[in-house]
């Protein structure tokens, strides 16, 4: 029986070193090696591997960012804008003069008022002796002073004083994101985006990273809620016909490899680093990953390649991560992941070796006991 045995345990040892055994993901060296040829049968990488230091740090923030929604902010104004006139606004109108027999007053008044005069579908009030005259679009004003130049060839020392008072269409629109949407009356010039989204409920708790928008007329600007919160100067005065809305962040990054998990990650806040990214992931795999070959793989546009430091070398770039130095988590800490971002744990090579010593001592037993 000893000595059927024995060579059985020795040609499962055989077969050991001859096959490769599974693994759930690649080394270092496996990963980044050259992946294209020359024509002289040179290996080169068709990608370039850049690694996360803090000497690169500051190159890599002026590469292109991406999945990110290029949206500007209008900050708030330190003064509220003026006040411009549209359809449906009410106007009051005063015009003084100092002619005894003036057209526009009757004897002994130096006065005349015209009040609640409403502004046309088309932008226009009528006045007499005048006739119909566009006003929509003007600050009061300026409407004041195209008030003042009608009259001159009727009493030319005439002044004018305007009041306007903002139509029942003077309303902001809130879409969707709070407890109760819809529209809602702009009760002065300083409303601003902050008590929109309060008379709405405020932001859903239901939304991950909620990402409020404003639409003003054809362009749309955006910023986060943590951002608009966060900072008083963008709490933007808001304008009649503004429609506003908060949605949910889509932005999501992956994770493979001897990561604590493999799957699709949302993004959690607006700006999300590699050392974040890790955690959300679970860390590594501490029998399995080398710590050592952390790797964030990306693409950029063909657009954004360039021979410049301020341009990415190829359109495919493996940032490489050394979480073992002081330096590697520090910058780890400072590295922004992307939206659409591989965050990728690559194989231990004490793995494969751990895992034939614990295989050839079940041999070893197994012999033993034949």
């Amino acid at each position: 029986m000893l000595r059927t045995g024995l060579p059985r345990a020795a040609l499962l040892l055989a077969c050991l070193a001859g096959c490769a055994l599974p693994r759930g993901a690649g080394l270092t060296s496996e990963v980044l090696a050259a992946g294209a040829y020359t024509t002289d049968g040179e290996a080169v990488r068709d990608f370039s591997v850049e690694p996360v230091t803090r000497e690169t740090l500051p190159v890599y923030a002026t590469w292109p960012a991406l999945g990110e929604p290029a949206l500007n902010w209008i900050t708030r104004q330190a003064e509220p804008a003026n006040r411009i006139i549209d359809t449906g606004d009410s106007i009051d109108i005063t015009i003084w003069t100092s002619e005894e027999n003036s057209l526009i007053t009757a004897p002994g008044q130096r006065y005349m008022s015209m009040d609640d005069l409403t502004v046309s579908a088309s932008g226009e009030i009528f006045l007499p002796y005048v006739g119909e005259i566009r006003i929509s679009g003007m600050s009061p004003d300026h409407a004041r002073e195209r008030v003042q130049e009608a009259f001159a060839s009727v009493t030319p020392n005439a002044q004018v004083q305007l009041e306007m008072t903002e139509g029942p269409q003077s309303t902001v629109a809130l879409i969707g994101g709070v407890s109760s949407p819809g529209a809602y009356p702009i009760p002065n010039q300083d409303f601003s985006i902050l008590e929109l989204l309060a008379e709405g409920g405020g932001v859903s708790n239901a939304l991950r990273n909620p990402q409020v928008r404003l639409m003003r007329g054809e362009s749309i600007y955006g910023t986060s809620a943590e951002r608009l919160f966060a900072n008083p100067g963008l709490d933007t005065t808001l304008r009649r016909g503004d429609r506003v809305v908060v949605q949910e962040d889509d932005r999501y990054f992956l994770s493979l490899g001897a990561a604590g998990s493999e799957s699709v990650h949302e993004f959690t806040k607006q700006d999300l680093t590699a050392l974040e990214a890790m955690s959300i992931i679970g860390g590594v795999t501490d029998s399995r990953a080398n710590p050592q070959g952390i790797l964030i793989l990306r693409e950029y546009p063909t657009s954004a390649v360039g021979p410049g430091a301020g341009s990415p070398p190829m359109t495919r770039v493996v940032f490489t991560i050394d979480l073992t130095s002081a330096d590697g988590l520090f910058s780890a800490g400072r590295f922004r992941i992307y939206s659409g971002d591989l965050v990728y744990a690559t194989e231990s090579p004490l793995s494969s070796a751990q895992a034939i010593i614990s295989i050839f001592g079940s041999a070893v037993t197994l012999a033993g006991r034949l």
